[in-house]
């Protein structure tokens, strides 16, 4: 199942907005957490008893799935072109089929005829 491009696009603007690299990303939507609400986590600078957001997500991930990092990184860039590519190619076996289909019945209405 496809992740939605608006969220993925939320995820993009989190990672400009907190400076987070792919892999923290990453981490972070495996730990399933909200784009929206990163910045109630990484209020650091203001609360100095908190960890630093990259810094936190690693603890939590490694809590949670005891490895330091995930196995493969994709950037959001690329996870966005895969499913345009997909997209596209279910787009084009579609219109396939309804060709095939719109052939069919014209065969089989011209025997009806005869």
């Amino acid at each position: 199942m496809g992740v939605k491009k608006a969220i993925l696009e939320k995820w993009m603007v989190a990672q400009k907005k907190h400076h987070l690299s792919d892999k923290h990303v990453q981490m972070a939507r495996e730990l399933g957490l909200n784009p929206d609400k990163l910045g109630k986590i990484d209020n650091h600078t203001q609360e100095t008893w908190k960890a630093p957001l990259p810094q936190f997500i690693e603890e939590i991930y490694y809590k949670r799935f005891k490895r330091e990092a995930p196995e493969t990184v994709k950037p959001l860039k690329q996870i966005m072109a895969e499913q345009e590519k997909k997209k596209k190619e279910q787009k084009k076996a579609k219109e396939i089929r309804r060709k095939l289909r719109d052939e069919n019945t014209d065969v089989s209405a011209t025997d009806i005829i005869d």
